[in-house]
């Protein structure tokens, strides 16, 4: 047999193959071999070629000088060739002894610009296509990257965004991509329709849901933007919401949204099938492991008979178990609820068994989509590693962390098989999403020790460098303040779940244009969570306090009685100053709150205990307590009940005792429709009140929507009731007449407005005084940042 042989005709299933294979090939021709025999050449001859090296071509195929080929050799180099991406048509050709590649390579992208983008920026877009300088360019490439633009459009609400392209040949087989854009207007929500709900109306539902319909502070908030994402993460929602409220057989029939592009607008429409509210029947635990008593685990059910069945301490309770289980010597337990409906009295009676699982192990974590991210903040939240026993309530749990970290867009948790029949590969997928946040904004507070008008403006990033840290810069003034901070916390203080860090500040205060503080200080703090509610707060804190008094009672540098008349114990304080206060504290949380930012079922508990004396001129031991309590009233009319009370005690020790300064003083949170340190024991010499020793309050409230306005607005009115005493004073300075130092209920009832703004929660409330004493100070116009907790 000759060793050369002629290539004859295309192979034309191979090259259509290869053209679809790879997106942008112009054209494919390729000439096989003609007979099945093997062929020898004495050198592979490169053609075309410009960037691309001839020996890098040779290197991607596998035939070689003096070695035998055949048909499927020249098929292998055609695909190998194709699917480096670098060329557009690939030609194999024998000519005498010489093998011939002929080449077309892709042309270079030179540059990728954009023209008419502004609310995108040319990096999120960058980001978002495939083409990129230095790259190869095809048309597959640009169509899709066009679409690419188009659905990035999409997320940010401009769904009539239009996308032109341009290509410029700059020679030398380089060209720059140009996208034109024209962004379009925004495409709004109109409407959000909810069809088949008669349990909870469209207001209390559109309340769960993510997606809101268009208001005039959509700009800021963007929450009306349409996402089928977004949407089925809605769904998944309500599922949650009803689930939770008893209803067990609820379904989502169907929700999309339908765009009226004359308006540009969408109205989304959900339906759903309610089905019956279900209460718990019996409930018990069974055990199919012989060492498991499964009696002995009833007391960690945490559902109860004929209690409204709540899909949420149904998984409660099965952590809770299996995580007992696992703690006595059983890691692959299997706890699996069993529910039994009775459709006549409504009731789901539940089963928890107990049973050896198959034996799975963890062979590796596998983390993909954290760009910015490190893998170690990602793997922290896993309660197993490695080699560890597989357990799908640790593996929801960790799921459910790292959803609450606020990193991820979305999180997704799924398994893959292992390199053996008993192990398993974790996958973790995940979408980041921005992080950091630079707000500035003005606003008036007619309480508390700053009111008046004000600006402040802060740098927040929540996870500094990748590594899951939180800082804080934030500075702010008004009329009578001014305010500097700076924090930091590490979640994960020595690679255990302790919060650490720090906080530094300045504040400096006016006081009714008689006198002024100013207070730099710092705090070390460690928090620990003790249980899934309770957790803990250990903290130093040192501060030096000055005081002096405003230029307007001054004559010459020194007080002038005629101008201001100031109360002898401010004086006595003014004079000692600065002081330096430093102290520990430890603060007990309880918190079984459903939602932090619109809470509506839950109760918020905190104590806390500082000592001050380890050094520094403060010495007192102080407590202070409160207590929250919220529960829904009713669920068809969304109102929503809360009532709490709070306390606080200090008391001075060691020869200088208390300082005024050191006292309580009545605010808003402790009793409405008075005036900041308006209350309590007062100095008749000075026309001073000088704040209390002891403190005791309590407030009830009704929360409920406004009907004549949108719920997307975010306003909720409210009605309640306060009352508070504010007594005992220690102090013992020459020249004083304090009186109200005994226990004397002040109380209020009053009207809110609640408004979930873009700049936080705010809060107008109207509170008219029913009980007072004639030395109280009363305010009954009172606007300013919501505190709940």
């Amino acid at each position: 047999m000759k060793a050369a042989l002629k290539f004859a005709s295309a192979a034309s299933a191979v090259a259509l193959s290869a053209a679809l294979a790879i997106p942008g090939a112009v054209a494919v021709q390729f000439v096989a071999v003609s007979a099945a025999q093997a062929a020898v050449v004495n050198r592979v001859e490169v053609r075309g070629n410009q960037r691309v090296d001839a020996d890098t071509v040779r290197n991607y195929i596998s035939i070689k000088p003096g070695k035998s080929f055949s048909n499927t050799d020249i098929d292998d180099a055609v695909k190998a060739l194709f699917g480096s991406g670098l060329f557009s048509d690939v030609r194999i050709n024998q000519v005498g002894s010489t093998l011939v590649v002929q080449v077309s390579e892709y042309q270079v992208v030179n540059n990728v610009l954009f023209q008419g983008n502004k609310k995108l920026k040319d990096a999120a877009l960058g980001g978002a296509i495939q083409l990129k300088p230095r790259g190869a360019f095809s048309q597959a490439a640009l169509e899709a990257d066009t679409q690419a633009i188009k659905e990035a459009y999409k997320r940010v609400g401009r769904d009539d965004v239009t996308v032109g392209t341009q290509i410029m040949d700059l020679g030398e087989n380089r060209v720059n991509v140009v996208f034109e854009i024209n962004e379009g207007g925004r495409t709004k929500i109109a409407a959000i329709n909810f069809v088949g709900n008669d349990a909870y109306g469209d207001r209390r539902l559109a309340d769960v849901i993510s997606t809101k319909r268009s208001s005039f502070l959509s700009f800021m908030l963007r929450d009306d933007i349409y996402d089928e994402d977004r949407l089925r993460a809605d769904e998944e929602a309500l599922r949650r919401f009803y689930f939770n409220h008893g209803y067990a057989d609820f379904q989502v029939v169907s929700a999309f949204g339908e765009l009226d592009e004359a308006t540009n607008q969408y109205t989304i429409t959900i339906t759903v099938d309610e089905g019956q509210r279900y209460t718990f029947g019996d409930v018990s635990v069974e055990s199919s492991i012989p060492e498991v008593d499964g009696a002995s685990l009833q007391r960690l059910v945490e559902t109860r008979k004929g209690d409204v069945y709540n899909a949420k301490d149904v998984e409660d309770s099965i952590i809770a178990i299996t995580e007992n289980v696992a703690g006595a010597g059983y890691a692959f337990a299997k706890v699996t609820p069993r529910g039994d409906r009775n459709f006549e009295n409504r009731t789901i009676s539940v089963v928890y068994t107990v049973d050896q699982g198959a034996k799975a192990y963890v062979e590796r974590i596998e983390i993909r989509g954290n760009e910015r991210t490190r893998d170690f903040v990602i793997r922290r939240e896993f309660d197993v590693s490695e080699g560890d026993a597989f357990n799908q309530v640790l593996i929801q749990r960790a799921k459910k962390r790292l959803e609450a970290l606020n990193f991820f867009e979305r999180v997704e948790v799924s398994t893959a098989p292992g390199s053996q029949p008993d192990q398993v590969v974790l996958v973790v997928d995940l979408v980041e999403k921005s992080t950091g946040e630079f707000s500035i904004g003005a606003g008036y507070s007619t309480g508390g020790d700053n009111a008046g008008p004000s600006v402040e403006g802060s740098i927040t990033e929540r996870n500094f460098l990748g590594r899951g840290q939180f800082i804080k810069f934030s500075a702010g003034g008004g009329k009578n303040s001014r305010d500097y901070s700076f924090s930091f916390t590490e979640p994960y203080f020595l690679g255990r779940r302790i919060a650490a860090g720090f906080d530094v500040y300045r504040q400096t205060r006016k006081y009714d244009d008689k006198y002024q503080s100013d207070i730099t200080g710092g705090t070390i703090r460690f928090g620990l969570p003790i249980t899934n509610n309770i957790s803990t707060q250990l903290a130093y804190n040192i501060a030096q306090e000055k005081y002096e008094y405003d230029e307007d009672c001054l004559s010459g540098g020194v007080l002038d009685p005629a101008k201001c008349t100031i109360s002898p114990a401010i004086k006595d304080g003014i004079a000692n100053s600065p002081w330096i206060k430093s102290s520990v504290s430890g603060t007990l949380v309880y918190n079984t709150i459903d939602d932090m930012k619109n809470p509506r079922n839950g109760i918020y508990a905190n104590f806390t205990t500082e000592v001050a004396g380890l050094g520094g001129d403060a010495k007192f031991v102080k407590f202070t307590g409160r207590a929250s309590y919220y529960q829904t009233l009713s669920e068809e009319l969304d109102i929503v009940g809360l009532v709490s009370a709070g306390a606080g005690h200090i008391q001075g020790f060691g020869d200088d005792g208390l300082r005024v300064f050191d006292h309580f003083k009545n605010n808003d949170r402790m009793i409405r429709g008075f005036e900041y340190n308006g209350i309590g024991p007062y100095d008749k010499n000075g026309g001073d009140h000088l704040g209390g020793t002891t403190y005791f309050n309590a407030s009830a409230e009704a929360q409920f929507p406004i009907p004549v306005v949108p719920e997307s607005f975010g306003l909720r009115g409210a009605v309640f009731a306060d009352a508070a005493t504010l007594y005992g004073s220690k102090v013992n300075v020459a020249g004083t007449n304090i009186v109200s130092t005994d226990m004397e209920l002040r109380a209020s009832v009053g009207v809110g407005l609640l408004w979930a703004s873009p700049f936080g929660p705010l809060r107008i409330d109207y509170a008219v005084p029913v009980k007072k004493l004639d030395t109280d100070n009363t305010q009954e116009f009172n606007f300013g940042i919501s505190t709940r907790f």
